[in-house]
């Protein structure tokens, strides 16, 4: 731990700086403003004490100036008696503490050492952050992707419920994260729950919490998912497998900001933005009879859908190679590198799981495949749905009406490979532009 003193006084330079090199610390200081900037450049401190009354400067200002630099940095201002206001000040403008003199040595080592441990928990926090914002990175450059984070873009802002629909695998979890770190909320819990996870009579008592003695095993109150998310959001996963008893007490904390632990009669307000998400026909269920109306409605008011892998096959290199730097880190492995021609042939394949079965997919040819260049010999044991299926080749139609079913589909998927360019596709398909063009707009491919 690095520590720079800046002070106009040598004395109280010397005496810090012996001290805190007792303790372990690696010290170095500074009589003015100026060496004090060259220094702090140089030497890349972790914390700074800082006099508020520099010989010709001030110490604010020069707060300031480090603070523009590295708004992380740890700043810890040392003042005289006629300097306190200026020291109070100063913790508005990001300074973490300050001693007042004549310097106490016992303070000025627990003033540090707590410095010292806020440091550290704010490096863990942040890279616990970072983990976590990678972990829902979302992951593309094609339009459907684009599209996607355009519409999450626009809707963050709002507190409006929203209701993600896609198939498995499409990274619904990853959309209502991105939308609750773009929002004003970002700084407050994301939670989750997933009704499809949970026995349905642990439901309630996991979503709405309980008191003490509610039921047999409850030996404490316990906060449920949604006193949780207070002041951030709630994302409701799976939401076609709740219960409709569960749904009626999520509707009305849609509807009154209310609700009440099981076991206790005392109502409690809560401020949440809550995201929805399943692959299920709600339209259906509330048919059947098995989804209340009312709620689909309520939860209905920013409908978007994730788009399945076989709509964006453009991105499966840009995938392929994020998921495979993932895994020779996660499993201490070499980095594969997959041939182009290995990626056409995943870019020819169906992924009915999407996205979350090429993930899965890489992590196995990581575990089972030794090989660190990845030919398509390689991968073809390893897969598990290829394209075209078994139901292409064993349906019975016309030779006119399968070829045409053939020819639209490896044309749609030959084009996005291509990024949509015509004269590119062309060229790989060895046909001339004009005899490909005729093609797609007999076969009504855009």
């Amino acid at each position: 731990m690095k520590v720079l003193i800046i002070d106009d006084e040598m004395n109280i330079c010397l005496t810090v700086k012996n001290i805190l090199e007792d303790e372990g610390y690696e010290c170095d200081y500074a009589l003015d403003s100026k060496t004090g900037m060259i220094k702090f450049e140089s030497m890349i401190p972790d914390i700074i004490l800082l006099d508020v009354r520099l010989d010709g400067a001030n110490g604010i200002d020069l707060l300031k100036d480090i603070k523009k630099i590295r708004e992380d940095i740890i700043v810890i201002m040392i003042s005289g008696h006629s300097g306190i206001k200026e020291a109070v000040q100063s913790i508005k403008y990001g300074a973490y503490d300050f001693l007042e003199k004549p310097l106490s040595l016992t303070k000025i080592k627990i003033i540090v050492k707590k410095a010292y441990e806020f440091h550290n928990i704010s490096k863990d926090y942040n890279r616990l952050k970072t983990n976590e914002n990678e972990k829902y990175k979302i992951i593309g450059n094609s339009e459907p992707i684009k599209e996607l984070l355009s519409l999450v873009d626009r809707i963050a802002v709002s507190d409006s419920k929203v209701l993600i629909r896609g198939e498995s695998g499409t990274g619904k979890e990853l959309v209502a994260y991105a939308i609750h770190h773009r929002s004003n909320r970002s700084d407050k819990p994301f939670v989750k729950f997933n009704s499809a996870a949970i026995p349905t009579e642990l439901v309630e008592s996991e979503l709405f919490g309980y008191e003490k003695g509610a039921f047999t095993g409850a030996v404490s109150n316990k906060n449920g998912k949604i006193e949780q998310a207070h002041g951030g959001t709630l994302f409701l996963d799976e939401i076609g497998d709740m219960s409709l008893k569960a749904q009626s007490k999520i509707l009305r904390v849609i509807q009154e900001g209310e609700f009440e632990r099981v076991g206790s009669n005392k109502t409690q307000k809560i401020d949440i933005r809550l995201i929805a998400a399943t692959h299920k026909n709600l339209e259906e269920l509330v048919e059947n009879g098995e989804f209340r109306e009312d709620l689909y409605y309520r939860l209905n008011v920013i409908p978007i859908t994730t788009p399945p892998l076989r709509r964006h096959p453009e991105d499966i290199p840009i995938l392929v190679e994020y998921f495979s730097n993932y895994f020779s880190n996660e499993l201490q492995l070499p980095h594969k590198k997959f041939l182009t021609k290995t990626i056409s042939e995943l870019q020819s394949w169906e992924f009915k799981g999407n996205i979350r079965e090429l993930r899965n997919f890489i992590e196995r040819l990581y575990i089972l495949v030794p090989k660190t260049v990845i030919e398509p010999k390689d991968i073809k044991n390893l897969g598990t749905s290829k394209l075209p299926d078994s139901n292409f080749w064993n349906e019975t139609l016309s030779l006119k009406e399968k070829r045409k079913e053939f020819e639209t589909r490896y044309l749609s998927i030959q084009l996005k490979m291509n990024d949509g360019n015509i004269s590119r596709t062309a060229k790989a398909l060895d046909l001339q532009i004009s005899n490909l063009s005729r093609k797609l707009k007999e076969l009504d491919i855009n």
